[in-house]
């Protein structure tokens, strides 16, 4: 089969034959190991089951939740599997889905029924902001700034506005994730920051809301927007850091102020058991997701989905065999 290749950490990727893996009995057909074949938000049909899977069929269409857990670590013995000592991802530590198969385990597997397969890769990053959202169990009537329009931060203000927030603001960079942002009504309110200096955008968010925000989530991944994004939180507020960002990024935050205004800071990473819920927020059409694969590839053009993410241009790509 066809799949893409990493070798090794930044090396050139390749498009290789790779063989079709095979599957146990209970399987179907930041951290990462080389060489890899990526890919984590899996969407795909049933070619084969094992002989112990029930309650799947060939042919049926699901989405796979990437997350491998030991169960017999310290802290999965106490329940907090997201902090697994050997956490593993299918697509980031073992191979994932920019292939034409992947063997998954029956248990990892749901179905769908009403979502496109551009609309079903939305499942995992949903899955991702559902934690987010346990993690940050914001107060009703909250008003909330959400740093950044990129998947999550769009899923994340529709889960807000959901979950009882009473006024959601976005502030992302001026392009097309900020134009799906407001074909899909995420927000309340939008700034749009000029990539190249976005000062005069930030000043004009301290002007209109000088008491700052019940809630900020910092989902740009960008080191100087969170170690600004604490002087958006109001009083008693919460910051959530939710970006992806590089190992060596370092804020600089006044303990003395979260102190003295009792801010509380908060990390989420990644999820655990909370695709059921994904799948139900996307095929009930309350998290609409309509819109934000704005490119598709298929796997022997990987390379130019490279390009195109890297030209500011896409909000998410898929990749098809």
């Amino acid at each position: 089969m066809d799949a893409v290749c990493y070798k090794a950490a930044k090396a050139p990727i390749e498009i290789v034959k790779a063989p079709i893996p095979k599957i146990r009995d209970d399987q179907g057909d930041f951290i990462a190991k080389f060489p890899l074949v990526p890919g984590h938000e899996i969407v795909g049909v049933i070619d084969k089951i094992g002989n112990d899977v029930k309650d799947f069929n060939v042919g049926d269409r699901c989405v796979a939740d990437n997350t491998i857990l030991c169960d017999a670590c310290f802290y999965c013995r106490r329940g907090q599997y997201l902090l697994c000592e050997n956490f593993e991802s299918i697509g980031v530590t073992t191979d994932g889905g920019f292939a034409e198969y992947v063997a998954v385990e029956s248990k990892k597997v749901y179905k769908i029924k009403n979502l496109t397969d551009e609309e079903a890769t939305l499942v995992e990053p949903t899955s991702c902001a559902i934690h987010g959202m346990d993690r940050l169990s914001p107060p009703v009537g909250a008003e909330a700034l959400i740093m950044g329009a990129g998947p999550t931060g769009l899923i994340l203000a529709q889960l807000l506005k959901l979950n009882g927030a009473s006024h959601v603001v976005l502030a992302a960079n001026k392009g097309v994730k900020t134009e799906i942002a407001r074909n899909l009504n995420v927000a309340d309110v939008y700034f749009e920051l000029d990539r190249e200096n976005s000062a005069a955008q930030w000043a004009e968010i301290k002007q209109k809301y000088p008491k700052g925000f019940d809630v900020v989530i910092e989902a740009t991944g960008a080191e100087s927007v969170a170690n600004d994004a604490i002087n958006y939180v109001r009083r008693g507020g919460t910051l959530m850091v939710y970006g992806v960002y590089s190992n060596d990024a370092i804020v600089k935050w006044s303990p003395a102020s979260i102190f003295g205004d009792e801010i509380k800071i908060i990390g989420s990473f990644a999820q655990v058991h909370c695709f059921p819920r994904a799948v139900a927020y996307l095929e009930s059409g309350k998290i609409n997701v309509k819109g934000m694969v704005t490119d598709v590839y298929s796997i022997k053009d990987y390379h130019k989905a490279l390009d195109k993410l890297n030209g500011k241009t896409a909000c998410k790509i898929a990749v098809k065999p």
